[in-house]
């Protein structure tokens, strides 16, 4: 008993070939993040082998450290603010966890919106890119094109406490600052 037509018979091995060819072709040309062992000597070479834009960081980076389980330690020369849609500030000292495509356990960063400062917790990038990146502040999270963070910042000194920051912010019930409570549930972003 034939299970295809003539015509059906023909035109499968065709399209399994074409698949497998098309999943090879994917497999060779997709190399994963090199961030362990790294040699980089730049946070900005650490960020682009872990497939991260390098303009996340100010320029003025002074020191940096990179451990083979990915923790990263950065010091710049002072706290400084750095602008893109939003206006990011960095302490003098920065650390997280790299890994590919994303910063975990960020210390360091807050990320301003409305005029008031949110800690930023971890960014990630889609990958394969779709050009988005996302800076989480622990309740929500706003997505930016990547193409902003193509080459690093000019960042503008300022005094350690130059802004109100989400932890010194007065908390609701639930722990968090009051100000979190409602956006959280109506879906909208923080950022």
């Amino acid at each position: 008993m034939l299970l295809c037509s003539t015509s059906s018979c023909t035109t499968t091995p065709f399209f399994f070939l074409l698949f497998f060819f098309h999943l090879l072709l994917v497999l060779t040309t997709s190399a994963p993040c090199s961030g362990n062992g790294s040699n980089a000597t730049t946070i900005y070479e650490a960020l682009k082998e872990h497939e991260l834009p390098m303009g996340l960081f100010p320029k003025g980076v002074t020191d940096f450290e990179l451990g083979t389980d990915g923790r990263f330690w950065v010091h710049l020369e002072q706290a400084c603010n750095a602008k893109f849609e939003s206006e990011l500030h960095y302490d003098s000292n920065v650390s997280g966890s790299l890994s590919c495509g994303k910063i975990d356990s960020l210390t360091g960063m807050e990320a301003q919106d409305l005029f008031l400062w949110f800690p930023v917790v971890s960014i990630r990038v889609d990958l394969p890119s779709s050009g988005i990146i996302y800076f989480d502040v622990g309740a929500a999270s706003k997505k930016f094109k990547l193409s902003l963070f193509e080459t690093p910042p000019d960042c503008v000194a300022v005094k350690p406490d130059n802004g109100q920051s989400a932890s010194s912010l007065p908390l609701g019930e639930s722990g968090r600052p009051w100000n979190l409570l409602d956006q959280e549930s109506s879906g909208t972003d923080v950022l």
